[in-house]
């Protein structure tokens, strides 16, 4: 028989800690990283890591305004708007996340981390720092990998193992 504690996350400290501490992680991962590329590379500059992979991928130091792929160029007070809101949803939403549910909680806590490194970027400096280049999708950064990586595993969790939830888990 599972316990309440066990069925949300208000079983104690630890288990809203889980959310803010993870984001932390995955946010300070993204933000050091573009530390590491605007130090070492001037805008636009690119190096690729080896000579075997410079087909397939390469640093490359560029700014982005917009949303991803480009779109939405100089809409940074709207996607600021966008990125609190999301923020705030994914807070909302993880209150009510069983306390056994690990993967729905990893999925949140990325695409936190994500939201909040690219959130910051905005309002730091106007723009957010790209620099992973696969040369046939445009440049991005890990915070846009930890939000895409975040919705795919919430998508999996979600959609290809649903599991009957009571009303309980999800207390008014």
């Amino acid at each position: 028989m599972e316990t309440a504690e066990a069925k949300t996350n208000t079983g104690g400290w630890r288990g809203w800690l889980f959310l803010p501490a993870m984001a932390l992680v995955f946010l300070a991962f993204d933000q050091f990283t573009k530390y590491l590329v605007v130090s070492h590379l001037a805008l636009y500059e690119t190096r690729r890591p080896t000579p075997a992979l410079a087909h397939l991928f390469s640093f490359t130091y560029v700014t982005n305004t917009g949303a991803a792929f480009g779109f939405f160029q100089n809409g940074s007070v709207v996607l600021v708007i966008v990125a609190v809101v999301v923020i705030l949803a994914i807070a909302l939403y993880f209150r009510r996340v069983p306390g056994d549910e690990w993967l729905l909680k990893i999925s949140l806590a990325m695409q936190l981390g994500g939201a909040l490194g690219n959130l910051l970027d905005r309002v730091r400096l106007g723009y957010v720092v790209d620099f992973m280049d696969f040369h046939m999708w445009p440049v991005f950064n890990f915070a846009d990998t930890f939000i895409v990586v975040g919705v795919g595993l919430l998508a999996y969790r979600l959609l290809l193992h649903p599991r009957a939830w009571s009303a309980e888990d999800f207390p008014a």
